[in-house]
């Protein structure tokens, strides 16, 4: 399956990739890899194990048919003649298969060998007992090892061969004869065929990583298709699909993942869908709703100038149509407002200016700091001097939003503090009331939000910290709401100087 990306973007597989000490392809490559050395060594461990017994058990059975035949041919009589029996023995040695024999000859207390020494400590008590066991005519072996060398040794009792002396042909005469053959070459051979196996195991496992490196590419590739496909996606072009092949497991997730790209395509559709038609349904009645509402202000207006010439009822109907007029003027101009930021036709016209001085105008016209309310509601700690590229209009309304904001939902006094930090000049607004509650600070800034469900109505529109976000955010600042330590809510805002 290929992943495709619409309008030329360069899909993020082609940018540098790097290497992951324990990513996908290297568990792949890791896993091929252990099964190809576990199948090598069982393979080897089988075909030693094989080979072992096959070429211990050919020098063995060779070693023990000829030594039975030689003791066979033996013509024992008894008494025993201790130098015949000695050169008997190394008659026999000599004569070993496949390579010459050591020859021991017990009988009672006799001791005779075809070397120097009478007696083989290889022998074991074990094989002595079984060839002495009464009745036993053929014989027995056994392999042991002595100080790190291995050795067949053999027992096989001596025959009468003719009727002697009331013993008749074939009986035990009580001679027990062995033969001890060092299997060192044997076990070079065997030595031999490990050290072959060895060395190429590692050889094997080289060429079994090709094959390797291939499977894991032929598995990471759709994955990593898929992988770009869902970046495109992420990135917002929801028309990505990756064109699958074959009917294997990833082929069908790939047309899952088309399916589901497709259907999400569809709904985030209609979705712009009805968000662009309640945007332009608010445009377009804040517009209308302008006209009269200009009418209807002037006329509350000159109501408001006759209202004390009329009688307590009327002039306190009169007042509030006219408060009320001004909330909805309010509340059209900020959804005019909030239109022009949807509709992304906000302009942003900035001059250099002293924010200090523009903060001290704005409180100043809405007499926020005027020295004749004591206590001010507003108190200020401003650093002259900051100079920043701000649209007057837009920063203004920012600092109005944020300080009417806490005169009606804080405590007085509100704070209002601007200084500069590294690039950045902050503005921060800070009241003495109960603070935000900790459910409520992640949607201060929605729309229309509000954090008490039993408060219906306020003074303001709603949109009052919703502007003041997309405001601050054209100015390419950020602000954000807090609690202080000491009590009361704290607003931050951050503007690049």
């Amino acid at each position: 399956m290929r992943a495709h990306v619409p309008g030329g973007a360069r899909p993020a597989g082609k940018r540098r990739r790097r290497l992951r000490a324990f990513g996908l392809r290297t568990r792949l490559v890791l896993a091929f890899l252990l099964v190809a050395a576990v199948g090598c060594g069982t393979t080897a461990a089988l075909t030693y194990r094989a080979a072992r017994n096959a070429i211990l058990e050919q020098t063995q059975d060779t070693a023990v048919t000829a030594f039975r035949q030689q003791v066979e041919s033996l013509n024992t009589m008894l008494p025993i003649d201790t130098e015949g029996l000695r050169n008997e023995l190394q008659r026999i040695a000599r004569q070993g298969k496949p390579r010459p024999w050591r020859v021991y000859a017990e009988y009672g207390d006799l001791r005779v060998s075809s070397t120097d020494r009478p007696e083989s400590t290889v022998l074991t008590p074990e094989l002595r007992t079984r060839a002495r066991a009464l009745g036993t005519t053929h014989g027995s072996f056994q392999r042991v090892v002595k100080d790190g060398t291995p050795y067949l040794t053999i027992a096989v009792p001596a025959v009468f061969g003719t009727y002697y002396r009331g013993f008749p042909e074939g009986s035990p005469t009580g001679l027990v004869l062995y033969a001890v053959m060092d299997l060192g070459e044997e076990e070079a051979n065997i030595q031999a065929m490990v050290f072959a196996a060895r060395d190429g195991a590692l050889p094997a496992l080289l060429v079994a990583l090709i094959p390797a490196l291939l499977a894991a590419r032929g598995v990471l590739r759709p994955v990593r298709e898929l992988r770009q496909a869902a970046h495109s996606m992420g990135q917002g072009r929801l028309d990505t699909r990756i064109h699958a092949k074959g009917s294997d497991e990833l082929s069908d997730l790939a047309r899952t993942f088309n399916e589901s790209a497709a259907g999400l395509e569809r709904s985030v559709t209609e979705l712009r869908r009805a968000e662009a038609r309640a945007r332009r349904f608010a445009s377009d009645v804040s517009h209308e709703l302008r006209t009269p509402l200009a009418g209807m202000l002037a006329v509350t207006e000159v109501l408001d100038e006759d209202a004390g010439q009329l009688d307590s009822d009327t002039a306190r109907a009169v007042r509030l149509i006219s408060a009320e007029t001004g909330k909805l003027a309010v509340l059209v101009e900020d959804l005019m407002e909030i239109s022009r930021f949807d509709a992304r036709a906000a302009e942003l016209h900035t001059d250099e200016v002293d924010a200090a001085e523009l903060v001290r105008k704005t409180l100043q016209n809405r007499h926020w700091t005027d020295p004749a309310q004591d206590p001010a509601p507003v108190v200020t700690e401003l650093t002259d001097g900051i100079r920043a590229r701000l649209d007057p209009r837009r920063f203004d309304v920012v600092v109005a939003n944020l300080v009417g904001n806490a005169l009606r939902h804080g405590g007085p006094p509100v704070t209002v503090r601007v200084y500069a930090e590294g690039d950045w000049f902050l503005t921060e607004v800070a009241d003495r009331g109960p603070g935000i509650p900790e459910d409520v600070l992640p949607h201060v800034f929605d729309r229309f939000y509000k954090g008490d469900p039993a408060r219906t109505r306020s003074a303001g529109s709603g949109l009052g910290l919703a502007i003041t976000l997309e405001n601050v955010r054209l100015h390419g600042g950020t602000v954000v709401a807090a609690n202080r330590p000491d009590g009361g809510a704290v607003f931050t805002v951050r503007i690049p100087l």
